[in-house]
């Protein structure tokens, strides 16, 4: 097997029932190669300061950014980085988070022609610390625009520190 992922474990849960060093045991072993974590706030600090994880599965989007600064603390500490949820959908904070982009005028960022979901992918392609992405798609049609995307590449460094003051401007702020 290649790897083991835990889904957002909790770290006394871990700790009392030897998750990690049972994983690392069975590393050792050469039954699985990778230990991976898909985790999120307030737990992904504690999984980074581990420093047992060899990647992180992590949620980031322009429109919902909290998670933006652990993405380069799992970087620094030698982890790889997947990124899931890059188009953000539903509410946080009690705001919806679509509304973010009206919110920050991005619409003024977007090249001719591009769609704002376009514009959201480009926006996470463009973390540096992103290793990759898990992108979804609900047909083929949406599958085929973002494979377009993608192939653009990412954002010009001036739009993209453009929309990251944008987004700070109205309150969309990467934790502290």
């Amino acid at each position: 097997m290649d790897l083991v992922q835990l889904h957002n474990p909790i770290k006394n849960v871990v700790e009392e029932n030897d998750v990690i060093q049972t994983l690392l045991g069975i590393e050792k072993e050469g039954k699985i190669r990778f230990i991976w974590t898909s985790s999120v706030l307030p737990a992904l600090s504690d999984h980074i300061n581990m420093n047992v994880f060899d990647a992180f599965q992590i949620p980031y989007s322009a429109l919902n950014r909290e998670h933006e600064e652990l993405i380069a603390s799992a970087a620094k500490s030698g982890a790889g980085t997947i990124i899931r949820g890059e188009v953000s959908k539903g509410e946080f904070g009690g705001t919806l988070e679509w509304d973010n982009f009206s919110k920050s005028n991005l619409d003024d960022l977007l090249d001719e022609g591009e769609s704002p979901t376009s514009f959201l992918l480009r926006f996470t392609l463009s973390h540096p610390e992103l290793n990759t992405t898990i992108v979804g798609t609900k047909n083929a049609e949406h599958f085929k625009e973002n494979i377009k995307t993608a192939s653009r590449g990412i954002l010009p460094e001036n739009i993209y520190e453009e929309a990251k003051n944008r987004l700070s401007s109205k309150g969309i702020l990467p934790s502290n």
